[in-house]
């Protein structure tokens, strides 16, 4: 079998980094363009790569990526991605974006919240690996979904798709300090998020657009920044029809994941951020409140990989053919 030849754009930051570190060691993978997002004719290299991958990063090129590559990925900002994935796609390459630019069907909600994001005539599919499996075989271009939506919707769309869920659902997020990007902000800074939690983005985060779209109906989606260098916790408040049983969440639950690799159920032993750093794993454990109709849930995954980098190269997997575990395990 031959290798596809590979490009990313966006190396140099905390996603790119992984996508090259998981595609670098994939055995259908060769990776012939590595680039930073920006126009410099520098050339540098990543030491924590070393003896992983020995080439060096370049300056963003459309023509030598063009040349190069199969398959891009990119881990650019949305408004670089909305440029550069018409360009590509309108060469035959396919694209697997992890920014947000293409996530939104909406007119209205791209608009508002990605207005640089152009018309594609292209089909777009929405690159939740384990719940768009069927659409993601042959797929040319994959919107690679958030890190938080991720989370929040491998958790709640089997509740919902059995018609469980009733009332409000209210999502507590949790995120490292990876997931805020690698350009330094005062909120980022070391001395501002050490020893603290923050709240941030409530009613203006746009992945509450991105949950709510997917999921067909509302959520109060709350985000918060918590002095870890990557993971995410989600803790989800939900109300369920009378009559709903332990028996019946967890049979709900395994009917959708039994088959599924990289989704592992912990039922009443609640999952914790250090047991999915560094891995693809999502996990998800609950306790029901029988009385009270009441269903808490907590998800975890680590946002660089399985709410990025690693489910990106999970979709290549299936859009390819490959087993989904390749150069994840």
């Amino acid at each position: 079998m031959n290798n596809i030849r590979v490009g990313i754009v966006g190396v140099t930051g905390y996603g790119g980094q992984e996508l090259l570190r998981l595609t670098a060691r994939h055995p259908y993978i060769k990776v012939t363009a590595a680039m930073a997002s920006s126009l410099s004719n520098i050339t540098t290299t990543l030491p924590a790569l070393t003896g992983i991958w020995s080439g060096e990063i370049s300056g963003f090129s459309i023509e030598v990526l063009s040349n190069n590559s199969e398959a891009v990925f990119l881990a650019l900002p949305d408004t670089v991605s909305a440029t550069i994935v018409p360009q590509l796609l309108a060469q035959g390459i396919r694209v697997f974006d992890l920014s947000g630019a293409f996530r939104l069907r909406d007119a209205t909600a791209k608009q508002h919240w990605y207005p640089e994001t152009p018309e594609l005539r292209e089909r777009i599919v929405y690159g939740l690996t384990e719940r768009r499996r069927v659409e993601l075989k042959d797929a040319n271009f994959v919107s690679c979904p958030g890190c938080y939506p991720t989370a929040a919707l491998l958790t709640l769309e089997p509740l919902a798709q059995a018609g469980l869920l009733s009332g409000d659902i209210f999502i507590d997020a949790k995120s490292g300090i990876s997931g805020a990007g690698k350009a330094q902000t005062e909120r980022t800074h070391f001395s501002e998020c050490y020893g603290n939690i923050s709240a941030y983005g409530i009613f203006a985060h746009r992945h509450s657009a991105e949950i709510e779209q997917e999921l067909l109906r509302d959520v109060t989606f709350v985000p918060h920044l918590v002095p870890l260098n990557r993971g995410i916790l989600e803790t989800i408040y939900v109300s369920v029809n009378p009559g709903t049983t332990e028996t019946i969440v967890s049979n709900v639950f395994n009917e959708a994941y039994r088959n599924e690799p990289f989704v592992r159920l912990r039922e009443n032993v609640l999952p914790e951020i250090k047991h999915v750093t560094n891995t693809n794993f999502c996990d998800i454990g609950w306790q029901l409140d029988t009385k009270r109709n009441r269903l808490v849930l907590v998800t975890c995954l680590d946002n660089l990989i399985k709410g990025g980098a690693g489910q990106a190269l999970q979709n290549f997997n299936v859009v390819y053919g490959f087993q989904e575990q390749e150069g994840l395990l």
